[in-house]
């Protein structure tokens, strides 16, 4: 059976999401206040509803808590993001991903129950600041308050040479998760595993030492 989404606010954000979901093939529900934006969007979901979300008959009418995982991308409206979040998990949905706009927005959100909390902007910001560092820096995940989760195209100066001559842990405090070569994933690579040319490397870092990390790769 298909999975079933619902995604909420139709802006930059939540369209890129929807577009997303097409290419999975799953079952997407869009819900808008504006009509002109629903009728944009209607011929690439399953479903598509004008209605107002801070409205709980408008959720229920939709069958809102039958869906594996529900995403609120409304935009600038915080009132109608943190009201629709508290209705849906008052009401049940299991799964409620929200898009925050700013530290406090998100801070309040994880107070009400969202599940998950996300930053585009900042993390966009916060990639960007990396990649002025270093050219090399790809993607970056934060996974905690002071650890992140990099993707890290190889230098020249790593090519030919194996993770145990490297030596990035005792050398730079990072670890070396797995690397992408092409189509394929090392996963967990061994100390005689040897980087080539266009690897990229998933490293994990305190923020400190990837920085430091990152400052060093940037002179190469």
């Amino acid at each position: 059976m298909k999975k079933e989404f619902a995604v909420i606010g139709l802006g930059r954000f939540g369209s890129s999401i929807i577009k997303e979901l097409r290419e999975l093939n799953v079952n997407v529900l869009a819900i808008d206040k504006d009509e002109a934006v629903i009728n944009d969007y209607k011929d690439m979901v399953t479903e598509a509803v004008i209605g107002n979300t801070m409205d709980e008959n408008v959720l229920k009418s939709v069958g809102i808590t039958n869906f594996d995982h529900v995403i609120v991308a409304i935009g600038e409206n915080l009132q109608a993001s943190i009201l629709t979040t508290l209705i849906l998990k008052d009401l049940g949905v299991e799964k409620v991903t929200v898009k925050a706009q700013n530290d406090y927005h998100g801070r309040v959100l994880e107070k009400i129950g969202a599940d998950a909390v996300i930053h585009p902007e900042r993390d966009i910001g916060r990639l960007l600041a990396h990649r002025l560092v270093s050219a090399h820096t790809l993607d970056i995940l934060e996974i905690s308050d002071d650890h992140s989760i990099v993707e890290f195209k190889a230098i020249d100066d790593f090519t030919d040479k194996t993770l145990e001559q490297l030596d990035f842990r005792n050398e730079f405090g990072v670890s070396v998760l797995a690397i992408k070569r092409h189509e394929h994933i090392i996963v967990s690579p061994d100390a005689n595993t040897k980087i080539i040319e266009d690897d990229i490397l998933i490293l994990i870092a305190s923020d400190q030492d990837l920085s430091k990390f990152e400052i060093v790769m940037g002179d190469h």
